[in-house]
């Protein structure tokens, strides 16, 4: 079968999105399928894929290749990229990885008009239940995988730190949240350190609150890591937080922590609880003191964390890089096989 899918953001530039189409691109291409991921990302160098990637197409060229595939698969509903369809018969798929709306939640006539047409599509894929509910089509929910080749538990290596943050430092992340918390921590006489791995726009304002908190001496900012040296340093910490204040769809990072063996404690709302699984805990979004009474309680209990962690296995097996590229293949097989049932009638 031959997959166009369609993704506005793509590698090098990195985030969730972009490393899930190149997971599943990938694994779909190694099944069997001939794979182009055409994106309006461009290149910093010559791409190294299995699959075929367009970069920037011209209307000419996204004209061309959407008459080549046999279906036309969109990484979350994009308006700019779906005009081909117009032109083109073939079957549209779409897998959804972020809400449609406003960042301050309000639905705008572009959301409306994206909700609207998800009616046409031959299949709607959720990344999370949260995000199925939240739609007004019948969805079959396929959770996002994580980079299991990558991720795991390294032989030799001290679990001697103790709280860690992974992610870019922006407001949605909500390390101001888990600062807060630990200045509350402190007044009931714990005082873990915290690792902040990461970069971003708050990364000044963050290092301020650290200071005007007292925490300067327990909260380690380190930047952007990557690859082996991020699962390393999974591996050295005991407890990755994930902090967000809004609503995440899913959560990549909370199946990277438990790979490598960290207990997750996330906020409650959205996909993100999904991601966690029994292998953490949750708190109320944005609520620095229910995450200071969550993690009290977990690093007071060091002896929970193999209970935490005692279904981790079957937990990630669900999430594994060829388990959703082969649910995918099938939705997108059955939803290509419709389409030409329309076809022909």
């Amino acid at each position: 079968m031959k997959i166009l899918h369609s993704s506005p953001a793509f590698l090098p530039h990195v985030g969730g999105l972009e490393l899930n189409v190149a997971n599943i691109a990938e694994h779909l291409q190694r099944a069997g399928h001939e794979v182009t991921v055409v994106t309006w990302t461009p290149g910093t160098e010559p791409d190294r894929f299995p699959f075929r990637v367009v970069r920037r197409p011209s209307p000419g060229e996204l004209l061309q290749w959407t008459r080549w595939c046999d279906i036309f698969f969109q990484a979350n509903v994009s308006l700019r990229g779906l005009w081909p369809l117009l032109l083109v018969r073939r079957p549209w798929a779409v897998s959804h990885h972020s809400w449609y709306c406003r960042t301050d939640g309000r639905i705008a006539w572009q959301d409306r008009l994206k909700r609207y047409l998800l009616r046409y599509a031959a299949a709607s894929i959720a990344v999370s239940q949260a995000v199925a509910n939240d739609l007004a089509v019948p969805s079959v929910v396929i959770p996002n995988p994580y980079r299991d080749r990558l991720f795991r538990i390294l032989p030799g290596v001290e679990r001697s730190g103790e709280l860690l943050f992974v992610g870019r430092l922006v407001s949605d992340k909500g390390v101001d949240i888990l600062l807060n918390a630990l200045g509350m921590l402190a007044g009931e006489g714990l005082e873990p350190r915290l690792t902040v791995i990461g970069d971003g726009p708050e990364a000044p304002r963050l290092r301020q609150q650290a200071r005007l908190l007292g925490l300067t001496d327990r909260v380690d900012f380190q930047g952007v890591l990557t690859g082996e040296a991020l699962v390393e340093a999974l591996n050295r910490h005991r407890i990755l937080v994930a902090p967000s204040r809004y609503n995440e769809p899913f959560g990549i990072v909370a199946l990277e922590g438990i790979a490598c063996g960290c207990v997750v404690v996330g906020s409650g709302g959205g996909g993100l609880a999904e991601a966690i699984g029994p292998c953490g805990r949750t708190f109320r979004n944005g609520d620095a003191a229910d995450l200071a009474r969550v993690l009290a309680d977990v690093l007071r209990q060091p002896a929970n964390d193999a209970e935490y962690l005692r279904h981790a296995r079957e937990h990630l097996a669900l999430h594994g890089a060829e388990r959703v590229a082969a649910a995918y293949s099938r939705v997108l097989t059955e939803a290509a096989r419709k389409g030409e049932r329309r076809a022909a009638a």
